[in-house]
């Protein structure tokens, strides 16, 4: 028994120009999600694919190589999803009863439709 957690990307699941690496990267992780889950249910491991949208960390600081004003400008005009967040929803996933497995968890925060959509004050 046992459960796996892998963290992808709303990335993942729409390309986005300038992001092919990044996507293409957070797909990988998607596909390698479903693979384990397809090998190890029957074997009673549960395995979830988290994928979360726009989140307030350092990772535009360090895509855009430490430019602290356009990686705060990121998130500028809307209420970003947060760490906490993530980390609420992974306890959710593990604390779920037995008989329950989330598959594939896609996360945004209410002001983003969907992974190149954000609706800013």
């Amino acid at each position: 028994t046992g459960h796996i957690i892998n963290i992808s990307s709303v990335a993942g699941k729409i390309a986005y120009a300038n992001g092919a690496v990044y996507c293409a990267s957070k797909s990988a992780v998607e596909s390698i999600s479903e693979g384990m889950r397809l090998d190890l249910t029957e074997h009673g491991v549960k395995v979830t694919n988290v994928s979360p949208g726009a989140v307030h960390t350092e990772f535009s600081e360090v895509r855009f190589k430490g430019d602290k004003e356009r990686a705060r400008k990121v998130y500028e005009g809307f209420d970003p999803l947060l760490p906490e967040d993530i980390a609420d929803m992974i306890g959710y996933i593990v604390n779920a009863p037995e008989r329950v497995t989330s598959g594939d968890v896609v996360m945004y925060a209410k002001a983003q439709a969907g992974p190149t959509t954000i609706y800013r004050k």
